[in-house]
């Protein structure tokens, strides 16, 4: 299967992917060194228990507020997550970027401890979005791990070792033309390279194609799929270092010299880099939720159910069924 062409299945998860892939980052990015921190239980009272009242263990302190603190590391995610720096940047205390995070940070905090110590951590509409925003971090934290693990360099190189293997070697042409309005044009610059100008110089002169005038008329390497269909049967039917007759295609009239002719050399693993990371994580993350529906049984109650889970529950007879399970 191709980088390029992941399953429907794999496509549906990329609302997943999309939210992993930025905290990710390629394999081999490397962020500041940071230790993970071990979080302090906030005081009883606060009732909210992600929250440190002590840094972990290698933490730095950027800032204590009431009994919990904020640490440097939490000021780098905040940046990060909020694209004030990329991610695997630098962050400078003394600036002005740590100082906004800083600062929106502790606005979050405080606005958290007054929630929490008026009993609004209690209510039973701010406990179901506290539950739903625990799933999701829980579920993103398992998708970074197992992509971390897997998404590694090693595994990126064997995957476009197989696909630089498989993908076809094309001919490719490189020519310089000249462009001009009507026939008689080109056949006069036929004429005038017979006498002895270069055909950069000429394309220079007369072309009116302004993405390759001044480069001498120069399309660089192409191959027969990626030019205009009446152009590339010409390029490709003329010798190395001859120049065809006039033709005409939908842009006007051109002449054409072919330059060099090879086959066409296989893409780079840089060039290829995103599309094999962006590959490699859907389908992680494809095999970790279908390992998850193995483990967990799923049954849907209401509703129209995605994909290829169950209605109901395959030990009980369907409702249309009727009693005893006969139809």
């Amino acid at each position: 299967m191709s980088v390029n062409q992941a399953p429907l299945r794999l496509m549906a998860l990329s609302g997943i992917f999309t939210v992993v892939l930025a905290s990710c980052g390629s394999p081999d990015a490397t962020a500041p060194a940071q230790t993970e921190a071990v979080a302090s239980p906030a005081p009883a009272s606060s009732g909210l228990r992600f929250i440190a009242s002590e840094p972990g263990e290698g933490e730095t302190v950027a800032a204590r507020v009431g009994d919990t603190v904020i640490t440097v590391s939490d000021v780098y995610r905040e940046a990060v997550a909020r694209e004030l720096i990329p991610d695997g940047g630098t962050l400078e205390p003394e600036g002005a970027v740590f100082a906004e995070a800083l600062s929106e940070l502790i606005d979050q905090r405080l606005l958290a401890l007054e929630a929490a110590r008026r009993g609004l951590d209690e209510d039973g509409d701010a406990r179901r979005r506290l539950a739903a925003a625990e799933e999701r971090i829980l579920g993103n934290v398992l998708v970074e791990t197992a992509i971390s693990q897997s998404v590694t360099e090693a595994a990126v190189e064997r995957v476009y070792e197989e696909q630089a293997r498989l993908a076809p070697r094309v001919p490719e042409v490189r020519a310089r033309h000249i462009l001009v309005e009507t026939r008689e044009e080109a056949e006069e610059a036929l004429r005038v390279l017979q006498d002895g100008v270069t055909f950069a110089e000429l394309a220079g002169r007369i072309s009116r194609d302004p993405a390759t005038r001044l480069n001498g008329g120069d399309l660089g390497y192409f191959t027969q799929a990626g030019i205009v269909p009446g152009f590339a049967e010409v390029a490709f039917a003329t010798e190395e270092g001859a120049i065809s007759a006039p033709f005409e295609t939908e842009y006007g009239w051109h002449i054409l010299t072919v330059m060099d002719r090879r086959t066409q050399p296989r893409a780079s693993l840089d060039s290829m880099r995103a599309n094999i990371i962006r590959f490699l994580t859907l389908q992680e993350i494809d095999t970790l939720v279908s390992d998850l529906r193995e483990n967990y049984p799923v049954v849907i109650q209401v509703g129209t159910p995605p994909g290829d889970l169950r209605m109901s529950d395959p030990d009980m007879p369907d409702e249309a069924d009727g009693e005893g399970g006969q139809r």
